[in-house]
């Protein structure tokens, strides 16, 4: 099974930023590097369970909404993935994208 690390990472920075925090403030928190704490969030490095504990910790959220979903042949991987997709689309593609739905859920 793959794992997706961007979407942790997104999902950690989402997290980290809603809570005020920098990357250099996290990375304290955690006595790691500002890169490291920007590679996990660019999902370029796999982090470990244990730093994730710690992350979530330090975030005060749970560990589970870091990584449900993140499996790449998950069916929440699949959704985030479209509704990221969505959100990038000016309002004149959604609409003709939800034409689309509906004339391929019909069939």
């Amino acid at each position: 099974m793959s794992i997706d690390y961007r979407l942790i990472g997104e999902r950690i920075k989402a997290e980290r930023k809603k809570r005020g925090l920098t990357q250099e403030n996290l990375a304290e928190k955690l006595d790691v590097s500002i890169g490291y704490v920007s590679q996990v969030e660019r999902g370029i490095t796999k982090i470990s369970l244990d730093l994730l504990a710690e992350i979530s910790a330090i975030l005060k959220c749970d560990i589970a909404s870091l990584i449900v979903g993140s499996a790449v042949n998950s069916e929440n991987y699949i959704k985030s993935d479209i509704l990221t997709e969505i959100s990038a689309l000016d309002p004149q593609k959604r609409k003709l994208l939800f034409e689309f739905i509906k004339i391929l859920s019909k069939s």
